[in-house]
């Protein structure tokens, strides 16, 4: 993460004793420098802190904070979010998060390489557990539905960062497209076909596998 971390500043007081509190038993703020500013972002939702209380959450992460699995999407803008953490299981330590996120994103087409904008607004709800439960179904089961939105963490929290991050990610389109009709780069010429029709023939296909179109 690009920036020089500062410590940590307490956005949400807790009743823990001040002479034995560290930074993973309550929810903090990172403070970065970013492009000669300072900006709060990464707020961690500590597991000892939803013990007591649900907390909430008004964020907006820069762009260029974070890295995508796919390298031909980026962040255009800053992600906003706002929403609420709070302990749904005590006894399983389960974590849930639920809000809503808005963010622009953009990459190249799929077809033509022009540029691509794509909005994600969308609400989400997840609950986290501890990793320690990631295996603890060891005979194959069927998943009931909501166990499917159950993701797993280690340590004493989260980063919220990392939680607004995989939802952008999960709200992305699988194919890259300018449009639905985009008619792509002519593999003879290289031109956008887009803006213009070159005219160019594509190559014949070889009638050699026509016998087996017959199948």
């Amino acid at each position: 993460m690009p920036g020089r971390n500062y410590p940590a500043r307490a956005r949400f007081p807790c009743s823990f004793p001040p002479i034995i509190l560290k930074p993973q038993d309550y929810c903090y703020t990172r403070i970065l420098l970013f492009s000669g500013r300072h900006v709060e972002v990464c707020v961690f939702l500590s597991l000892r802190e939803l013990e007591l209380r649900k907390v909430e959450f008004s964020v907006a992460v820069p762009a260029g904070l974070n890295e995508f699995p796919d390298q031909h999407w980026r962040q255009a803008g800053p992600i906003e979010a706002a929403g609420c953490a709070r302990l749904e299981s005590e006894a399983l330590e389960e974590i849930r998060i639920s809000g809503h996120l808005h963010t622009g994103m953009e990459g190249d087409c799929d077809r033509c390489l022009e540029a691509v904008g794509f909005v994600v607004d969308t609400d989400f709800d997840v609950c986290y557990r501890p990793a320690r439960f990631a295996d603890s179904g060891a005979d194959e089961k069927e998943i009931e539905e909501a166990e499917s939105n159950v993701a797993f963490y280690e340590g004493d929290g989260i980063e919220l960062n990392d939680v607004l991050r995989e939802q952008v990610i999960l709200s992305l389109p699988m194919q890259r497209l300018c449009r639905e009709d985009c008619r792509g780069i002519c593999p003879v010429c290289g031109k956008n076909r887009n803006v213009a029709n070159c005219g160019c023939c594509s190559k014949p296909a070889d009638d050699r596998w026509a016998a087996l179109k017959q199948i």
